[in-house]
């Protein structure tokens, strides 16, 4: 595996050392090479087959030339699939997302840290942000997070901070005890949106919590008014 993508060596991955930038991973999406960018964290559930939601999520979004973004035992479970170095690419990458893997040199899901290192992909939104073009808030970003198998209070403590920073996060495994109640099922999913820019979904299936994902993603990218994607 290939990992050390903090939110501040991307800048030079993507412009060198002298014209450090993220504008390349801009000029992806507004041209539709890349189609948006995903977080994918969170724990292993003993409740779950091991892994199988993690990977089977991140090969069907890689595929559909989402850059994934990853920590903690998600990161662990692709790298166990080999999707975490940049050969990875050529085998699951859709086009886009394979010629930037090809371009750069840089594998199709990137590891960023530990699972208490989530904030560093709010910091690399922050900065597609600063760099323009992609909106003035992240909830206007083509992107979305989700912990697939997650099972402790950790997990939902963070995926509330994405929520409220405006990410679009979708929970796998049994929700926590909100479908119970319709008024709060509501507000989560739908309500929140209104208010902070970023909601709540509830999967049980990776492949459905996947198109879930690139649904808003391509939500995102109409309300931005960018280009159609180039290999869809």
């Amino acid at each position: 595996m290939v990992a050390g993508f903090t939110k501040e060596i991307i800048f030079q991955i993507l412009g060198g050392r002298y014209r450090a930038t993220y504008k390349p991973l801009n000029e992806a999406i507004i041209s539709g090479r890349l189609r948006g960018l995903a977080g994918v964290v969170g724990c292993n559930n003993p409740k779950q087959t091991h892994d199988y939601f993690h990977t089977t999520l991140v090969k069907e979004l890689i595929k559909n030339d989402v850059l994934v973004l990853q920590t903690g035992c998600s990161a662990i479970a692709c790298a166990k699939q080999g999707l975490l170095i940049p050969e990875a690419a050529k085998e699951y990458a859709g086009k886009g997302l394979q010629e930037i893997c090809e371009a750069v040199g840089i594998p199709p899901v990137l590891h960023m840290g530990s699972c208490v290192d989530n904030s560093r992909i709010l910091t690399a939104a922050s900065y597609i942000i600063e760099e323009g073009g992609l909106g003035q808030d992240l909830s206007d970003i083509p992107a979305a997070g989700c912990a697939p198998e997650w099972m402790s209070e950790k997990a939902i403590t963070i995926g509330f901070y994405f929520v409220a920073s405006g990410v679009y996060t979708v929970f796998g495994a049994s929700p926590f005890s909100v479908l119970g109640s319709r008024n709060l099922t509501g507000y989560l999913t739908k309500d929140l949106e209104g208010i902070i820019g970023g909601k709540f979904d509830f999967c049980d299936d990776p492949l459905r919590m996947a198109q879930l994902m690139i649904e808003h993603i391509d939500k995102k990218r109409r309300a931005l008014n960018l280009k159609p994607l180039m290999y869809q």
